[in-house]
């Protein structure tokens, strides 16, 4: 009787364990919201951070482009000014400015018109300065105020500007196109790996209860002295070893859940589960064929490339025009004020105001403008490079994926085979266990076996479908119609 009471309570301890569970698996389920790859995909385009900044991208791009557009239209503004001497600029001549101030020489300043003397005169001695003295020029407050304006006519470098401009703008919506076509990769892969997560821990679930059920059927062929206690032992801790790879399991499902939450841009403790099962991709295990496999027309990088190439052609140019003159029409008008005091009623404001052409005509530069174009000369030659090896990397990844899918769709055929197999293997361990014809040994090896079979069929799947969603972002499916709707079967 003794010996019985180990057996219940590890019966009664795995029953209980079960039983709570299932019960915390069923409340989950009630309270879970469940999603399938497409709502997951919808609920993506609105909340990845990624995709949200990539289109903030492609405003400032927009905004820079007008910024541009702006330089052809008049720039006015409205300037003022105060400035306050500290001393004033003395001005030096030399001459006898006595003479020039006395306007003839001192034999003549007693004389009248007629050439006779006035004694008499009461006229004011006319102030003497000596050669090479200083007047002090200006006053001590200087005041302006004015507006200016000025057009460009004639700018080749700002009208090249306008397309590169153009180009930034293409660039930044084919990065946010790059960005959903990674963001739907990162979603496909995480969904796919919490079903993986689920199945793996449904296999768990199944070693478990099937260990627990030959725990019993051993128990009692052991009571009835049909067992030995090895046999019973084994079967024991069958049951023991089985309950970690459980929690394991579990531990993986929710990782995987926080996985695609993340990449779904939501938060962690919102409560989803994902719909289906990996069983339900096997439709689409079948390879592409056709030259048109690796076409690499829509592949994103390699439209960024190009576009880069059009903006270093366009800049190019640009520095080529540097050695164009240019022509820009002016205007302004102005205040000014000049005084010794702050009494502003009293005031006398000048007016001056013009209106000109401005050309610039480049001559020299050190070298500066040459330079310029034999960088840009170099960067396009260096992308050239890079396009060529980006090719080549990307083709090379083609193939790779290519191979994985096919060696994939292999494993998973065998696999089949090997659940079917090894499920009449365990089924007819387990009778010839409960007849006593086949140790525990032989029990838990073919369990084993089932157990590898069921989890080498999902990891086939799973490890297939990663292979296609990654060759989908190589090749640019994109799965958002123009609408900016999912659509999971536009390719």
């Amino acid at each position: 009787m003794k010996k019985w009471i180990p057996s219940l309570l590890l019966i009664a301890i795995s029953v209980s364990w079960s039983a709570k569970a299932v019960a915390q698996e069923a409340d989950s389920t009630q309270t879970a919201t469940v999603i399938t790859l497409e709502d997951a995909l919808k609920i993506a385009l609105s909340e990845n951070a990624s995709v949200r900044v990539a289109d903030k991208e492609i405003e400032r791009a927009g905004y820079a482009k007008k910024g541009t557009y702006a330089s052809l239209f008049p720039q006015i503004d409205l300037t003022a000014s105060f400035m306050r001497t500290i001393k004033k600029q003395v001005m030096y001549m030399d001459m006898d400015m006595s003479k020039i101030m006395g306007g003839g020489s001192s034999s003549d300043s007693g004389k009248t018109d007629s050439g006779a003397t006035d004694s008499g005169s009461s006229s004011t001695e006319t102030p003497s300065f000596p050669t090479g003295g200083g007047i002090e020029v200006g006053r001590w407050n200087t005041y302006n105020a004015g507006v200016s304006a000025s057009m460009p006519l004639v700018n080749a470098q700002l009208w090249k500007s306008l397309k590169i401009s153009g180009k930034s703008v293409e660039l930044a919506v084919e990065k946010a196109r790059s960005s959903r076509l990674e963001m739907v990769t990162q979603v496909k892969q995480s969904y796919y790996a919490a079903l993986l997560a689920k199945e793996a821990l449904n296999v768990y679930k199944d070693v478990y209860a099937n260990a627990v059920e030959n725990f019993k059927q051993t128990e009692m062929r052991y009571n009835a002295q049909k067992a030995s206690e090895l046999e019973y032992t084994r079967a024991k801790s069958t049951v023991a070893s089985a309950i970690p790879n459980v929690y394991n399991a579990e531990s993986s499902v929710v990782l995987s859940l926080w996985q695609l939450k993340a990449v779904m841009g939501v938060e962690l403790d919102q409560n989803i589960d994902v719909a289906g099962s990996l069983e339900d991709y096997t439709g689409e295990m079948a390879l592409g064929s056709g030259t048109d496999i690796m076409n690499l027309d829509h592949n994103s990088t390699m439209r960024q490339l190009a576009i880069q190439a059009d903006q270093l052609a366009e800049t190019v140019k640009l520095q080529q025009y540097a050695y164009i003159p240019s022509l820009a029409l002016t205007f302004s008008y102005s205040l000014n004020a000049m005084t010794n005091d702050f009494k502003f009623s009293d005031y006398r404001w000048t007016p001056y105001s013009y209106v000109g052409l401005s050309l610039n005509i480049p001559i020299f530069s050190g070298g500066k403008r040459l330079n310029d174009v034999r960088q840009a000369k170099v960067q396009a030659s260096e992308l050239a490079i890079q396009v060529n090896d980006t090719e080549r990397q990307l083709k090379i990844a083609i193939r790779q994926y290519l191979n994985t899918m096919e060696t994939q769709m292999k494993s998973c055929a065998a696999a089949k085979e090997a659940v079917e197999t090894a499920q009449k293997a365990y089924d007819i361990a387990t009778k010839s266990y409960n007849v006593g014809r086949s140790t525990i040994t032989e029990l838990n090896d073919a369990q084993l076996a089932l157990t590898q079979a069921k989890l080498g069929e999902s990891q086939s799947i799973y490890s297939y479908m990663v292979a296609k969603s990654s060759l989908e972002q190589v090749l640019g499916h994109d799965f958002i119609d123009e609408n900016g709707n999912v659509d999971l079967n536009n390719r």
